[in-house]
């Protein structure tokens, strides 16, 4: 199939409320019309952002859907009234399986292309755009245009440790309908990192959360600093691919690629910034849902705002045996219970116990609200401020096993654990260490399979299956028209 390349999709306009968050779907605007004003920029951006917080992609499927399915965080009843059954058995040719999988080839692929038709008309674009305003925009779409390859290069092509020089994906920097060339799983990722390392220089002298006066907090403040700006284009940065959120996707795809020293300089940049704090647990455990934050919000470098999931949430984890959710035992086994878990506030805040006539589940409760009462709006979590530690922790091993510690016990020590891990006999049995904190603290995010993948580490099921590392299971297969009319 040829990468269909779609004008800008669900384009939005601000309504007169003074936030970023509210706005609304207003209507296509014609190329031309669009790009005459810098608020037609600003409209085709917001629209990129809307378009993948849609459900085929990350409001959804690529946050606690089907990559958390074929991570094996679920238990699948035959009851399946989400049809994730099949995918939860590595069924790759399941009629369910192929329409979401496919679903996400060509939405993120719809994305990619409203980014590189906004990149293109940027250039003939300057003289109506301030310098700063040209700087904000062009890094987003180049960082966003580098997020979503980077995915499918994660869902679709081998991971970069069983075979750099395998086939990768098409990667499209040109807003046409001609057959992009394949690049290697190489030469998508070193494409990833030319992009989000030009974003990066772009935003570091305009990007407002660069600057002291920006602090991260909840918008239900009495003050919201981060809707501070007079400008609404300026917004709440988090919910945008800015600075930091640049040096987070940098620190994942060097990691991805075996460079250790670029994405530990990433994810420490991160990290010493200081301006994302960790959670208050107060915050976290209170039983008043007005001041309740269960998705660690003041964390979030960057997330995707979806409020329109909050049904179809209800009815994923929480419709009794045919929703998504954890054997009891298996969840319990997961949060270490019985051992170093006793007081993780993750499994408190996170999981609740559900009990009938045939079973007893553990429910995810990480995306429940009640209405609009809790501190934060509803957004599905894209990258945040553990990962950095956790992509610090192993990229430092190698050298400084006593900072990889510290790094690994700082998180376990912010979700209630007081025990720390102060030796391994091994690599091999810290990065177990890592990999079962990882699933915990990334619960329903989307994440998992991905650090499995990079790793080539089997994936154990809920029931106690290995399924055993092998391309089979890692690379997703190219839809059929990609195949045929794309000659891949």
């Amino acid at each position: 199939m040829k990468l269909f390349i779609t004008a800008i999709l669900f384009l939005i306009a601000c309504t007169s409320c003074n936030k970023f968050l509210d706005v609304n779907p207003e209507s296509d605007i014609s190329k031309s019309e669009l790009f005459k004003t810098a608020e037609g920029f600003e409209e085709a951006l917001n629209g990129v952002y809307s378009r993948a917080s849609q459900g085929d992609l990350y409001g959804n499927e690529l946050t606690f859907g089907f990559l958390d399915v074929l991570a094996q965080n679920y238990s699948i009843s035959f009851f399946d009234n989400m049809a994730y059954r099949q995918t939860s058995l590595y069924n790759y040719k399941d009629a369910a399986f192929i329409s979401r999988k496919d679903a996400v080839w060509k939405g993120l692929y719809h994305a990619i292309s409203s980014c590189n038709l906004i990149l293109e008309n940027l250039e003939s674009g300057r003289s109506i755009l301030t310098s700063e305003r040209y700087a904000l925009i062009k890094g987003e779409a180049l960082a966003l245009r580098a997020y979503f390859h980077f995915d499918l290069l994660r869902l679709f092509a081998p991971s970069y440790l069983s075979n750099a020089e395998a086939k990768g994906i098409p990667y499209v920097t040109t807003f046409s309908n001609k057959i992009t060339p394949m690049a290697t799983v190489k030469e998508a990722v070193e494409k990833v990192t030319k992009d989000l390392e030009e974003a990066k220089v772009l935003l570091r002298p305009v990007d407002p959360i660069l600057t002291t006066s920006y602090t991260v907090g909840y918008p239900t403040d009495a003050d919201p600093l981060e809707q501070a700006s007079p400008i609404l284009f300026l917004h709440n940065r988090r919910h945008r691919m800015n600075y930091y959120a640049v040096c987070g996707g940098l620190a994942r795809a060097y990691l991805y690629a075996g460079d250790k020293a670029k994405a530990l300089q990433n994810a420490e940049e991160v990290i010493l910034s200081q301006k994302f704090p960790w959670t208050n647990s107060v915050d976290f455990i209170t039983p008043d849902e007005t001041k309740k934050d269960r998705i660690l919000y003041k964390e979030l470098i960057f997330s995707w705002y979806i409020p329109d999931m909050q049904s179809s949430l209800v009815n994923r984890f929480g419709s009794g045996a045919s929703s998504l959710y954890i054997e009891e035992n298996a969840g319990r086994a997961l949060f270490e219970v019985a051992g170093v878990g006793a007081e993780d506030l993750r499994f408190k805040e996170w999981v609740r116990l559900a009990i009938d006539i045939t079973s007893s589940r553990l429910e995810l409760q990480k995306y429940l609200r009640d209405d609009e009462a809790n501190r934060h709006p509803l957004v599905a979590p894209a990258i945040r401020l553990s990962e950095m530690y956790y992509i610090a922790a192993e990229a430092i091993f190698d050298t400084n096993p006593t900072k990889a510690l510290e790094y690994f016990n700082t998180v376990r020590f912010q979700r209630g654990i007081g025990t720390q891990l102060t030796s391994v006999a091994s690599k091999e049995a810290f990065l177990r260490e890592l990999i079962q904190e990882a699933r915990k603290e990334l619960y329903g995010e989307g994440q998992i399979f991905f650090m499995y993948k990079r790793l080539n580490r089997s994936i154990v099921g809920q029931s106690g299956i290995n399924y055993p590392a092998s391309n089979n299971l890692f690379v997703l297969p190219l839809p059929n028209d990609e195949i045929e009319f794309g000659k891949r």
